[in-house]
Order: structure tokens, then sequence, then C-alpha cells
């Protein structure tokens, strides 16, 4: 199985980077896991609407580019269906279950995903109806796809 996570932006905090590759090398013996970050755009302090939807439209484009069309995809948006881990765990084995043998998850920049990658994913899910840094949540996915992994193959995990 391969994992992607495609992102709008860099991270910049050494503690989140420090995270994410520890998560990164314990999935290493679950799956191929990759983080794929594409540019993001400039916003104005106070942007209208169409300037927003512009910044999103202009980020998702740069997204689309780089999610393989065989991928499964999954949005990360605050109305999105919630799991606890265990389901979140059972999602992904149902998901390698029926040959999916990539899943490709989407984080939005600091406005969110477009709508045409909202309508284009197989799924859309949330974490919370609380907003969080976009660089916040490649950690607690990555935490939490590792924590599925484990699930998965019957294996302690903290509770």
């Amino acid at each position: 199985m391969k994992i992607s996570i495609c992102c709008v932006g860099k991270v910049t905090e050494k503690f989140f980077t420090d995270a994410i590759a520890e998560y990164s090398k314990r999935l290493s013996k679950y799956c191929t896991f990759e983080i794929i970050e594409v540019k993001d755009e400039k916003t104005k302090e106070n942007a209208s609407d169409t300037e927003i939807n512009l910044v999103k439209e202009k980020e998702g484009k740069r997204i689309l580019e780089k999610i393989n069309p065989t991928s499964y995809v999954i949005a990360l948006v605050i109305n999105g269906k919630m799991y606890s881990s265990e389901n979140f765990a059972k999602k992904i084995g149902e998901l390698m279950n029926e040959g999916k043998s990539h899943i490709t998850f989407v984080i939005g920049g600091s406005l969110g995903l477009c709508d045409e990658i909202i309508d284009k994913a197989d799924m859309k899910l949330s974490f919370s109806q609380m907003t969080f840094p976009h660089q916040l949540m490649r950690v607690i996915l990555s935490e939490q796809i590792y924590r599925a992994y484990r699930i998965l193959n019957n294996e302690p995990y903290h509770k």
C-alpha cells in the first residue's frame, strides 16, 4: 500500500518536521509513505471572497497535478465524516481489501480546499469541528495513519 499526503505549503517548524520524520520512519514498516508539498499562494489580509476563491483554485490546480489518477482520494475538510481511531483503521483495512493500492490524503492551505478537489474526492474526512494549522494537521494525520496500521496488525498502541 502506498499512502500519500498531498498538502499546501512547507512545514517550517523543526518540532513539526521532527514529528513527521518520526512517523514516516515508523510507517515504513507498513507501507510506502510520502508527503507531497505544493506551493502556497500569498493572500492579502482582507482578501475578498473572489480573491480567496482564486487562491484556493490556484493551490487546487497544483494539488490536482500531483495526485495519481488511480489513487483513492481523501480530502480533509471540517464537514467531512469523523471516525474513531479504530473505525479509521477499519476504513483503511476495507480500502486495502477492496484492492486500493494507493490512498492520497489532501490537506489544503490556510484557506482550505477548492470545491473542485472536495467534489472529486472519494471521501471527505474530518478530525474535528475545530480548525487546526495545516502544518500540525500533517503531524496528526501521520500519527493516525501509523495508529491505524498498529490496530490493523493487532499491535499495541497508546489509548
